[in-house]
């Protein structure tokens, strides 16, 4: 079977760890690499990229469409809250770390950066939540692979740089850095979590659902849910954060909108049962958006595209 990836180090890592897993199941696999826009212009920030629209997957989807690759590997939180009909996420992998990671360039911690410090990201909500969190602190975009990014900072180009901790697991690098408190800053949805996407009813969709771990597809589907009426969504500057508890009885949810500025957000916070998880976090979703996480939403796209949304979301 055939599977497409992106050409960068993390997304053939992530590539390479499922055909392994597959391997050991007796099937035989080869990779194809697909060169996405997203990855063809590192020049501006995600969000200007085909205006912000599923920068890392839909290219990959037009692909699988065409009969071209049997099966996709995505770092989920790429992924498009609303998905072609017959397109099936066949698996959702054990979750990794879902955490940001700080790497500063003399290994202070975010708390004693000195004032106007540089801090690289290329995410919307990163960049809004160290504003809230430090507004002394200045932040610019980041794009790049992660040597490139890692390269920037040894460079002195930034002081610090914001990364998922679970991208740096997946390459095996084990660098110092401050592992950043969901209570402040709280995941991008799905963060940490691979998908593995197949066309719906055929061979490789039966063979890699055999990959799926439910707790882990329990948790990312939640964190969809819990964001999924905000609207402006490919520019919004959103976590969503979902972990079963030890006995599995309950689930402990998060979600949060933020402003631009990091200077207006919204948040819920909450134990939801495990029994009919699906249910209340649609309520609380509906919530968050009441809150004024909706208004947020809206507003930061029209500052950022003036433009309705697809509902093709890049969420990070």
């Amino acid at each position: 079977m055939i599977i497409g990836t992106r050409g960068s180090q993390l997304a053939l890592a992530q590539a390479k760890s499922v055909a392994r897993l597959l391997e050991a199941q007796g099937v035989e696999t080869s990779l194809k690499i697909i060169k996405t826009s997203g990855d063809r212009f590192t020049d501006r920030p995600l969000h200007a990229v085909s205006s912000g629209v599923g920068a890392f997957v839909r290219e990959l989807d037009d692909v699988m469409l065409a009969g071209e690759i049997d099966i996709a590997v995505h770092s989920m939180k790429d992924m498009p809250t609303v998905r072609p009909a017959t397109l099936s996420t066949a698996a959702v992998l054990k979750r990794d770390t879902p955490f940001d990671i700080l790497l500063t360039y003399d290994g202070t911690p975010l708390d004693e950066l000195p004032e106007q410090s540089i801090i690289g990201t290329s995410s919307l909500r990163r960049a809004a939540q160290i504003k809230r969190y430090r507004p002394d602190l200045i932040t610019q975009d980041l794009r790049g692979n992660i040597d490139t990014r890692l390269r920037k900072l040894k460079e002195g180009k930034y002081d610090g740089i914001l990364l998922a901790k679970a991208g740096l697991e997946r390459m095996g690098w084990e660098l110092e850095g401050e592992i950043l408190s969901p209570d402040f800053f709280c995941p991008s949805p799905n963060q940490g979590t691979i998908a593995v996407v197949t066309r719906a009813g055929t061979e490789a969709e039966a063979v890699v659902s055999r990959l799926d771990h439910a707790d882990s597809r329990i948790a990312t589907e939640i964190e969809r849910i819990l964001i999924s009426e905000l609207g402006g969504g490919c520019t919004t500057p959103v976590g969503s954060y979902a972990k079963i508890t030890p006995d599995r009885k309950e689930i402990h949810v998060r979600a949060e909108v933020l402003s631009l500025d990091g200077d207006e957000s919204v948040r819920i916070d909450e134990f939801i049962p495990m029994l009919g998880g699906l249910e209340e976090a649609t309520e609380l979703g509906h919530r968050l958006a009441e809150m004024g996480g909706r208004k947020l939403a809206e507003d930061a796209l029209l500052q950022l595209s003036g433009s309705s949304c697809d509902p093709y979301n890049l969420y990070d």
